[in-house]
């Protein structure tokens, strides 16, 4: 159940507080690209799908070509999550859940040193390859599947289970629609965040999105190297 008390069902990387919090930095993410990086969103590629389809309809070969960067980018970041996931678990140290947190914040502080007379393309990209890998490494919160970098499915399951809780009058259901609910409202506090923090900061603004997530590494290292020790080897559900 969303918000329940910890149990050993999950593990850390698991819980419901963890992605949450990274819902609200796709938000985040989504309101940087838009706001001062292009005036696009990065954080899913069904819009690039669509520009390219009518890139190519149009006979717009140059724009085709390189909307195969960022949707190759995003391909790239699910190919290097789902590899590192098992090639960092020979080494017993942390988990790959961890180690990209890390590479996260790496990567937003990179993203605000980028002048913001650079092309546009370079933080598109880096955004393209980060989400894809953090929306396939978390992938449910105690137990409820769901994406943290967008939100069509959250808003699809906030429509079934209050139409669910209605039918079968189950308090249950309407906690389920809730908790996406929640999401969603995180993820659109996420983009508030960014969308002020850069009308006045620019490029820089990304910076502060580097406090969530360093708040999800204190976290996570604490269950690799202690809490969960134990538990290494057991998968995330849904991996």
């Amino acid at each position: 159940m969303p918000f329940s008390k910890k149990t050993a069902e999950f593990l850390e990387c698991e819980r419901w507080w963890v992605l949450a919090t990274l819902m609200y930095v796709g938000g985040f993410f989504g309101g940087f690209t838009y706001t001062v990086r292009g005036g696009i969103f990065c954080n899913a590629q069904t819009a690039n799908f669509v520009l390219l389809a009518m890139a190519m309809g149009d006979g717009n070969w140059a724009m085709a070509r390189y909307l195969i960067i960022p949707i190759t980018a995003y391909f790239l970041g699910a190919v290097v999550s789902e590899w590192a996931a098992g090639a960092i678990k020979q080494y017993r140290l942390i988990r790959w859940d961890t180690l990209l947190i890390l590479i996260e914040i790496a990567v937003v502080i990179v993203l605000g040193l980028i002048p913001d007379a650079a092309p546009f393309q370079i933080s598109q990209v880096a955004v393209n390859f980060i989400c894809s890998m953090q929306y396939n490494t978390f992938r449910q919160a105690d137990g409820i599947p769901m994406a943290t970098t967008f939100c069509t499915n959250h808003l699809r399951q906030v429509g079934v289970f209050f139409t669910k809780g209605i039918r079968h009058r189950a308090g249950a259901d309407f906690q389920r629609s809730l908790f996406h609910v929640g999401m969603l409202a995180l993820f659109v506090a996420g983009g508030v965040t960014s969308t002020v923090l850069c009308r006045h900061f620019a490029g820089r603004g990304v910076w502060f999105a580097v406090v969530p997530l360093l708040i999800v590494l204190a976290d996570l290292l604490y269950a690799d190297l202690k809490a969960e020790r134990d538990l290494f080897d057991r998968k995330p559900k849904g991996h």
